[in-house]
């Protein structure tokens, strides 16, 4: 093989396969049960595939429109209304993402600059923080309790400077499954009113949150949604992750520049399956019920291992239980991770990966957004494992 002049020099010097590439290879390899990265292993509903069909037999198979298919602008437009009383103008405020990695990149392009800084919680989902560096700005990392997961607001604000450009934050919160509160956002409110400070937040899981609480969006506190682009995404919501459509909502003079950036990152998103999903979206149970559905799952999967030595973190939303192995072994979460899978069939994710320092609490995060039949066979194999 030539040897090529070195020309290359990287971005991101420090990414490599990411975790979760890693962890469903692994259990490929060793024909392991995948609790590991977060998608759905049950049929989607027919109805939305029937749709969908529809739409392409139809004829909508060319471009959308950049902003988003019209119907479908508006039709978020009346859910959010609905949910969270504030209402944003479908032809202004929404646009319509290649899911909501593609709306969390496109947004931290928009308006991070160079020496910019933006505060990440952590652990923190993994696409933000290598978004900010290849954009020229500088991530500041306030860790969250080690507890229960939450926010020191005192600690934030000592952390805030001139040069802070922005702050995301992520509710429910994937990997940990803990939830901000009304407190949470009006202490965040209260921080970045009267800042030129933009805040993302990450909503994903909206309708995925336990035990009677309400999901605490942005777009409920209107002082707060002035500053803010708020992201959602239909693949989680309607358990088709692979259709890579999420959605975007803020005031006009943020949306604006952040279309700016997705014009030329994607253009446009999948037309027949907008224009499926608005028509979906008309059964507002069709979101509202997912609440339940997802409770019982994270009940069946809490019975499963009831007997097993792992210890359960307390999950109020999103589809990840985490699982504490510290009366079981002192490994690294990574090492006992792989070890798992080889040795007693079962994948999840170690949770020091989503840390930016050496931070090992002994925890593994897995998925039960799987079939039941599934969820009691992971119950017992982590039975199995002393």
């Amino acid at each position: 093989m030539p040897k090529y002049p070195n020309i290359i020099h990287s971005k991101l010097p420090n990414v490599k396969t990411s975790i979760f590439t890693k962890m469903s290879a692994l259990a490929n390899q060793h024909n392991a049960l995948n609790l590991s990265q977060g998608f759905p292993d049950f049929p989607v509903d027919n109805e939305i595939i029937e749709l969908v069909y529809k739409h392409m037999k139809n004829g909508a198979n060319q471009y959308a429109p950049m902003q988003g298919a019209m119907v479908l602008r508006e039709a978020i437009s009346e859910k959010i209304e609905k949910l969270y009383q504030l209402k944003y103008c479908p032809e202004k405020e929404i646009t319509i993402t290649a899911g909501a990695t593609e709306a969390i990149y496109s947004t931290i392009a928009a308006f991070t600059k160079e020496d910019d800084e933006v505060i990440i919680f952590t652990p923190a989902y993994d696409c933000y923080d290598p978004t900010v560096k290849l954009h020229g700005g500088k991530s500041i990392f306030v860790q969250l309790s080690s507890k229960d997961y939450s926010i020191d607001w005192a600690l934030v604000k000592k952390v805030i400077s001139h040069k802070t450009k922005m702050i995301i934050i992520n509710t429910p919160h994937n990997p940990t499954g803990s939830i901000l509160s009304s407190k949470d956002m009006i202490e965040l409110e209260k921080l970045v009113s009267g800042s030129e400070i933009i805040v993302l937040s990450d909503e994903v899981y909206e309708h995925i949150i336990f035990d009677q609480k309400a999901h605490q969006s942005a777009c409920r506190f209107p002082k707060l949604a002035n500053q803010t682009l708020a992201v959602f995404s239909f693949g989680k919501t309607f358990h088709v992750t692979g259709w890579k459509l999420g959605y975007i909502v803020g005031p006009e003079n943020l949306m604006s520049e952040f279309r700016k950036v997705h014009q030329f990152n994607v253009f446009s998103c999948n037309n027949p399956i907008q224009l499926a999903v608005a028509e979906y979206l008309q059964n507002e149970n069709n979101y509202n019920s997912l609440q339940s559905f997802y409770e019982q799952k994270r009940d069946t999967f809490l019975n499963a291992i009831k007997g097993s030595k792992f210890e359960p973190l307390q999950c109020s939303g999103t589809y990840f239980q985490l699982l504490s192995y510290k009366n079981i072994s002192k490994e690294k979460d990574i090492d006992f991770a792989e070890r798992l899978t080889k040795e007693f069939g079962i994948a999840s994710i170690p949770i020091s990966v989503f840390y930016n320092s050496q931070i090992d609490d002994k925890v593994l995060r897995f998925c039960f957004a799987k079939e039941e039949e599934t969820i009691i066979k992971a119950g017992h194999l982590l039975k199995l494992i002393v």
